[in-house]
């Protein structure tokens, strides 16, 4: 009788009966009974129930302890034997293999941390949509989905559906004083996406990009990710200090910069510091990325002409995303590239993932020719006009002026500042004690000092909401900044008493 290897000198006796957990985690639930006694099997095999070299109970036992149909039980055999968990000997049955595959160690639960965005108030990034607009999309695709075209079933252009960026097209040269051609405008999945695409095509690893100081976190992430070198540039209050830059790194290949809308600080880049910065992109024949934050939010006359509008589309990439005009769930974003551009950048973008999705291009086209865009972004500044001022004055009232707190002219957020002599850790403090969202200011600091006080986010939360967590936040600024002052007020020397006769 051939004999197959084994790790002990002799098979044990054949079980009549091998215990089997069915129902564990192990088990995939509604499966078939023979996947699932597979399943089963190998959990024992790996586990050590079944030892190498050791029997299987016979097709008809199994299949009667089980309470499968015997194919099931010969199914999962023949399985186990080409998975590499069994082998069979003609004669003498099925036996546990002497060598487990080396893939099927025992798994464990990955154990992974991920911080959730932060949906609680005063956070950053939500938004409101409008009912009727909400109502309008649901029309536009549902139209868009019933009349499904081959368009959907190949790969397209890699910038994207060109409806869509027709309609982006229009919507800057009215909005925002950008002239361009759909052909210049890519579709992507967010602004982020967008400047790690037009990146990748146009500088090199270990290339210098300026970024403002202070200024968004995940724009800086995201450049230093994809191997280039972010360099802190101060910003004022007109903007960034171009000529800082030039000090810093005279030979940098890009700028990404908020002029509209700078973020954090919401501060407005001037004219005469535009020109500056156009001029140095010109010398250095460098990028300038215009990330137009909240841009189509101005609470006071009409939004401001970009710096793409200004440039011409020469040496600034404009970058937008419907994330907060309409929500962030739809995932498209855009940007208006230079002509020189658009060969090497639609290279890059049919080279790291072909081409942007297709179902829900056609409804946002639909928003944008309908008029039901600019309708939801009409109700929308009303709503969240309404929502900064009163997120403003609870601040500044209930802290009792302790909390400076400038109302910006457009944006969906707002700096409230401590005096810039307090230490930033009362602002940590008073945050974790009022349990809300937003940033602290210095959390937005590189290497500029960074200066006490929150960033908070006042569209997408209803108005009562707000004011208790203004409410909270003040008067935990309060109580912070009381029990700083304490200390410092009983370690005062005594003023001494003089007698005299």
């Amino acid at each position: 009788m051939r004999k197959i290897p084994t790790n002990s000198p002799t098979p044990s006796p054949r079980k009549a009966e091998l215990p089997l957990d069915l129902t564990g985690p192990h088990v995939t639930p509604g499966a078939s009974s023979q996947h699932r006694l597979y399943q089963a099997l190998c959990h024992a095999i790996v586990g050590g129930i079944a030892k190498p070299g050791e029997p299987l109970p016979p097709s008809r036992a199994l299949a009667k302890q089980t309470g499968f149909r015997r194919n099931a039980v010969t199914s999962a055999y023949e399985r186990l034997i080409a998975d590499g968990f069994a082998v069979a000997t003609v004669g003498s049955g099925t036996f546990v293999a002497a060598r487990i595959p080396a893939q099927a160690a025992a798994v464990r639960g990955a154990k992974i941390s991920i911080e959730p965005p932060q949906h609680s108030p005063l956070s950053l990034g939500c938004t409101h949509i409008d009912e009727r607009a909400l109502e309008r999309f649901r029309a536009f695709a549902g139209r868009r989905l019933r009349a499904f075209g081959n368009e959907h079933l190949h790969y397209g252009d890699p910038r994207g559906n060109r409806e869509l960026r027709a309609a982006i097209s229009d919507h800057l040269l009215s909005a925002r004083g950008l002239r361009c051609d759909p052909d210049q405008i890519m579709l992507a999945s967010g602004t982020l996406h967008a400047l790690r695409i037009v990146l990748s095509a146009i500088l090199r690893a270990g290339d210098q990009v300026w970024c403002e100081d202070p200024g968004y976190p995940a724009a800086r992430r995201a450049i230093e990710h994809c191997g280039y070198r972010p360099v802190s540039v101060p910003v004022d209050g007109s903007g960034m200090l171009v000529a800082k830059g030039r000090a810093a790194a005279p030979s940098a290949r890009a700028a990404y910069v908020t002029p509209s809308h700078q973020f954090p600080l919401g501060v407005q880049m001037t004219m005469p510091r535009r020109l500056e910065l156009l001029d140095w992109a010109k010398e250095a024949d460098a990028f300038v990325f215009e990330d137009d934050y909240d841009s189509e939010f101005r609470y006071d006359g009409a939004p401001l002409m970009s710096l793409a509008g200004i440039d011409h589309l020469r040496r600034v990439v404009y970058m937008g995303t419907f994330a907060k005009t309409l929500f962030p769930g739809l995932r498209i974003g855009y940007c208006a590239l230079p002509e020189q551009l658009i060969g090497p950048v639609t290279a890059a973008r049919a080279a790291l993932d072909r081409f942007p999705g297709t179902l829900m291009e056609g409804a946002v086209a639909d928003m944008l020719n309908s008029g039901a865009f600019a309708a939801n972004l009409r109700k929308s500044r009303k709503l969240y006009r309404e929502a900064r001022d009163v997120l403003a004055s609870t601040l500044v009232n209930v802290s009792e002026g302790e909390l400076t707190v400038p109302v910006p002219s457009q944006g969906l957020h707002l700096v409230a500042r401590l005096n810039p002599s307090t230490d930033p850790l009362i602002a940590a403090q008073a945050k974790e004690a009022a349990g809300v969202g937003g940033w602290l200011l210095a959390e937005t600091y590189h290497r500029a000092p960074p200066l006490p006080g929150f960033v908070l986010g006042f569209s997408g939360h209803p108005v009562p909401q707000l004011i208790a967590s203004a409410e909270q936040l003040a008067k935990a600024s309060l109580a912070a900044l009381r029990a700083k002052r304490k200390p410092a007020a009983s370690a005062r020397p005594r003023p001494m008493r003089i007698a005299t006769a």
